[in-house]
């Protein structure tokens, strides 16, 4: 424990040293805080043990990198920072607020009370900073903190800048229930309720509110991913009966833990096939469950309201948009038998267009599967992947890498299949 505030700085400051090794000395240091050269007046206020008087005297300097300097030093005393609180220079309040806010939990009791009193004090200032990037690195740095006054933490938490609330409402224990439930009344800003929906052990009262407040769709599904949040059967029916036309709550909605046979049920009506996957592989699902879900989507299919194979189309132009259309992508799903999917994807990555693709896959021949492999800039072993999942062919047919990784044909004849493919149309494509 620390006893005092003067202890606390000595821990954080690093010898002082001179150009040459050697610490600055006073009769020098207060030459240096007077040079006309700025470099010469920042060595001085960069020095750990530099006299308080000299960092409080260049609090003023006109060179913002010099007060920089003193608004980073740990020895600054608190009426200089005080000062440098409202500095026009946003660099050097950006560089305060950091190091007062490092300093807030290191705060004892046995502080002297005017230290503290000033220290908050200061905090206070910066917090109301008309900057957002001031708020946000004191939001950050305290959203931990056990002693902050609670009047301080409810306007950050009140932010209008989400990168300022989000932090003390997702972490700060000193915000209760009751106030939490007030900011939810108030109508937050965008991203503040879903902040408060990733916090630890939230409360089904907490979680009703948050599924009342507007539907605010990004919130539930932070609620819904977050296992140590409590949420009543009723609130999840409810939540269960506006997600049908919700596709992003969707997922977090299956994954969702310890769900009620009821629950599952109900969810295999509306969400895609593949996540009708992850619900029947979940551990909980009991026999007769999966029994149903597995039914639902039987009925589906025949009614026409669940298509696979235009969600792996359309998972597979997403992956594309996002840059995240890999070789192993592609392996993994040949390797599937996910035929839509690869199919999409070698359209993608060959900008050949899909007619064309389908018939070389259709060709059962090895050399024209292996030509879109290297078309798309693939591996061999993709293309392997792709001969025998997705072409079906023999394999004794198999046309195998050269030296285990290299492609056996040549470009010009690999060229010749796709343009033959490309050119042909007499014969139609089969979907």
């Amino acid at each position: 424990m620390l006893k005092s505030f003067k202890e606390l700085l000595s821990i954080l400051k690093e010898e002082p040293e001179t150009e040459d090794g050697k610490p600055i000395p006073y009769e020098e240091a207060k030459v240096l805080a007077r040079h006309n050269d700025s470099r010469q007046r920042a060595r001085v206020v960069g020095q750990a043990d530099t006299r308080p008087e000299l960092l409080y005297y260049l609090a003023e300097d006109k060179d913002a990198q010099v007060r920089r300097k003193i608004a980073a030093n740990p020895s600054t005393p608190r009426q200089a920072d005080q000062l440098l609180a409202t500095d026009v220079d946003d660099e050097v309040r950006c560089d305060l607020a950091l190091k007062i806010s490092r300093l807030i939990p290191g705060l004892s009791s046995t502080e002297k009370s005017a230290v503290q009193d000033l220290t908050f004090e200061i905090l206070n200032t910066l917090a109301q900073n008309q900057l957002p990037r001031v708020r946000q690195i004191i939001a950050e740095e305290i959203k931990h903190a056990t002693n902050v006054p609670i009047v301080l933490l409810r306007r950050l938490a009140i932010d209008l800048e989400t990168i300022v609330s989000a932090p003390i409402l997702e972490y700060s224990i000193l915000l209760s229930g009751e106030d939490l439930l007030e900011i939810i009344a108030q109508g937050p800003a965008e991203g503040a309720l879903a902040a408060i929906a990733r916090r630890k052990n939230v409360s089904e009262r907490l979680s009703d509110a948050i599924v009342d407040a507007e539907r605010n769709l990004p919130a539930v599904g932070e609620l819904l991913a977050n296992p140590s949040a409590q949420i009543r059967e009723e609130t999840l029916d409810r939540i269960i009966e506006q997600a049908p036309e919700v596709e992003p709550g969707h997922e977090p909605l299956v994954q969702r833990p310890k769900l009620s046979p009821k629950a599952m049920r109900r969810i295999a009506g509306f969400v895609s096939s593949s996540l009708l996957n992850i619900l029947v592989d979940r551990a909980d699902i009991d026999a007769e469950t999966a029994k149903v879900v597995k039914e639902s989507v039987r009925k589906r299919i025949e009614r026409g309201d669940l298509d696979p194979g235009l969600e792996a189309r359309q998972r597979a132009e997403k992956l594309f948009e996002q840059g995240k259309l890999d070789d192993e992508q592609i392996q993994k799903a040949a390797q599937q038998g996910n035929r839509e999917f690869v199919v999409t994807a070698l359209a993608l990555v060959t900008k050949q267009p899909e007619r064309a693709i389908r018939r070389l896959l259709d060709s059962k021949t090895g050399k024209a599967v292996t030509t879109l492999a290297w078309k798309g800039k693939l591996s061999m072993r993709t293309a392997i992947e792709m001969q025998r999942h997705i072409a079906r062919i023999p394999p004794h047919a198999i046309v195998n890498a050269r030296n285990g990784v290299d492609f056996p044909l040549g470009g010009d004849e690999m060229d010749w299949y796709i343009d033959y493919f490309r050119d042909l149309d007499a014969v139609p494509a089969a979907r």
